[in-house]
């Protein structure tokens, strides 16, 4: 059987009370043997006799010490100490009797958070009242007990529920309530654990004969030639079309250009247009006319 020296999973958190109300200390111990458990009020032993009223218990590894009416003489500081035969520990707590009333009251109230999962997590907050609240940690509703798993601490005014180390199962609604005999007060948030990405596979590398890497090349050359040849065939069209275009538009009109007013300009024309239209009719010399003799006038 393994032996354990003890641990308080839970320890005293100090109360503050109204006069003639209870009091209640407790705390959650374990170990292996079964410790043994004993109070203590400001360093002495404490016990029914020394202290009239008092109410002590110790079972399933949870100790109690109550006292129904509390007068300002039990104000002081308690203790509880657990020992076996592999050590012993100590927790304390302080105990303020008052005349004063006042509701609970979140100082600091809990903080909605994500965390990754294996993660610790620490949920806080911080209250006040006359008398002292109780503090009590849920989840989903559910009263979360002290234990290895989730540890409920409080120091002064601050409470805080410890997760040793935080699954994706454990997110959900957390609440803190603070009770008293003047009121109740409560406080929520939520908590989101991530589960682990999944490890992506490693790549392998593939071993290709001489024959495949000179047929990809080949490939990949053919593959070029036929995007080079179609982007060749692509400008050809579209400069075809081009063409086209610039043939069906209306050339520009160019002004004719003005006569000269020359002289020799206007005979040159002219010689120029008898020489393209010359005239049929052929010059034939006339023949020369026979004189007549005037005797041969005068006889007739």
């Amino acid at each position: 059987m393994s032996t354990q020296a003890p641990t308080f999973t839970q320890p005293l958190q100090s109360v503050v009370a109204l006069e003639g109300s209870a009091a209640t200390f407790e705390a959650q111990v374990s170990g292996s043997p079964v410790p043994e458990v004993s109070w203590f009020r400001d360093g002495q032993v404490l016990s029914a006799a020394a202290l009239p009223g008092v109410q002590i218990s110790f079972s399933d590894g949870r100790a109690v010490l109550r006292i129904p009416a509390v007068t300002a003489a039990h104000s002081g500081r308690f203790s509880v100490r657990a020992t076996n035969a592999t050590g012993q520990a100590t927790s304390t707590a302080e105990l303020l009797v008052t005349v004063e009333t006042a509701p609970p009251s979140f100082l600091q109230r809990l903080q909605s958070s994500t965390v990754r999962q294996g993660s610790q997590v620490r949920l806080d907050v911080k209250v006040t009242g006359i008398p002292t609240p109780v503090v009590k940690f849920y989840r989903e509703g559910a009263e979360i007990q002290s234990s290895a798993d989730f540890r409920i601490l409080q120091e002064g005014d601050l409470y805080s529920l410890l997760i040793a180390e935080a699954f994706p199962e454990d997110s959900g609604t957390y609440s803190a309530t603070a009770t008293n005999s003047s009121g109740r007060a409560t406080s929520t948030a939520e908590l989101l654990v991530q589960g682990e990405e999944p490890v992506p596979a490693k790549k392998t590398k593939t071993v290709i004969s001489t024959s495949a890497i000179s047929q990809t090349r080949q490939t990949r050359v053919e593959k070029r030639m036929e995007a080079s040849f179609q982007a060749s065939m692509q400008m050809q069209v579209e400069s075809a079309e081009m063409i086209q275009q610039l043939a069906h538009k209306t050339p520009p009109r160019v002004p004719p250009k003005p006569a000269s007013k020359s002289p020799t300009s206007l005979v040159a024309k002219v010689a120029g247009g008898r020489q393209q239209s010359p005239s049929p009719v052929r010059h034939v010399k006339a023949p020369t006319p026979t004189p007549v003799r005037w005797v041969e006038l005068c006889r007739e």
